[in-house]
């Protein structure tokens, strides 16, 4: 699919998801790619999880990791999970993709006794 060709060689995405209001709301993520999915690893309790729930309808781009876009905008359908398998599946990508820097992330939200979720991402939807 050409509209994840942009993705490849990334470290970040900006997450484009919607409040209840229509107003948007863009976060900068780390995100890994499975053949046609992108995948992000966050916290159950992040307000993108809360929207993803209520609206599936994303936009994503290629961003620098203060969201600046680094490419086009892309529409997207994303859905929230936080079955153990598929959070499992997730944190062996973002390991081998972010090394060090993801176990350090993810050992301090085991400290706070923080859930973790993830994000699937079908490019073209929405």
């Amino acid at each position: 699919m050409d509209a994840l060709k942009q993705f490849e060689k990334q470290q970040y995405m900006n997450l484009e998801t919607v409040r209840k209001n229509g107003q948007v709301v863009k976060t900068p993520v780390w995100f890994a790619q499975n053949e046609e999915t992108l995948h992000v690893w966050t916290f159950s309790s992040a307000g993108k999880i809360k929207r993803i729930r209520n609206n599936g309808s994303v936009r994503i781009a290629p961003s620098t990791a203060s969201g600046e876009p680094v490419g086009d905008w892309v529409n997207a359908q994303a859905t929230a999970s936080t079955a153990p398998e598929a959070i499992q599946h997730i944190e062996q990508l973002m390991k081998k993709k972010y090394g060090f820097s993801f176990m350090m992330f993810n050992m301090l939200g085991k400290l706070r006794k923080s859930k973790t979720a993830v994000i699937k991402i079908t490019v073209g939807a929405g």
